[in-house]
């Protein structure tokens, strides 16, 4: 079972059931799934450049990506239906732990002039998004093997039902907030 699994299921849950007055184990808020999703337009003209990105996601996640294709047509960005413009990949469970892991205590603290993420970045539903610009920052990728420098979306889905609960379980994990 991955250490913050653990961690966890002794420690935070009891803290966030303490803190918030939960009248039920079930009502603690816990973390569901992890999306991570790499856009790339310019996927369309070079085919070469998705399997980059799908290698570069397997890499980082442990997990085979899916590819995003286009769900409509559009002549200003000569988008046909049906066209490779993506990829993600959904971690759950031990995996999803275990990169949560290693997201918020190696790759965040490799980011150049890092001052902590963002807290505004929640939904209103407890889910938390945010953005990485190069995917350098995992020491899974090596730098002379890379074509291109792409960003990545990761969005954290809790089971929490405010902003404030969702927050109090991702620094409990973890996560290194701004302010």
């Amino acid at each position: 079972m991955a250490r913050l699994q653990e961690t966890y299921a002794k420690e935070i849950a009891p803290a966030l059931m303490k803190k918030f007055n939960y009248k039920s184990v079930m009502q603690i808020p816990k973390l569901d799934k992890v999306v991570i999703n790499v856009g790339c337009g310019e996927a369309r003209d070079n085919p070469k450049i998705m399997d980059a990105i799908l290698s570069d996601l397997a890499k980082i996640t442990g997990q085979k990506p899916i590819v995003c294709k286009a769900k409509k047509s559009v002549a200003n960005f000569k988008l046909r239906e049906g066209m490779p413009i993506g990829a993600k990949v959904t971690l759950r469970g031990e995996r999803m732990y275990e990169f949560v892991d290693r997201f918020f205590s190696v790759a965040l603290p490799r980011v150049r002039d890092f001052r902590g993420i963002n807290g505004n970045s929640f939904d209103g539903r407890g889910n938390y998004s945010c953005g990485v610009k190069e995917q350098l920052i995992f020491p899974e990728i090596d730098y002379d093997k890379i074509d291109a420098v792409r960003g990545m979306d990761i969005c954290f889905v809790t089971t929490a039902k405010t902003d404030e609960e969702a927050k109090e379980l991702l620094k409990a994990l973890g996560a290194p907030f701004a302010n």
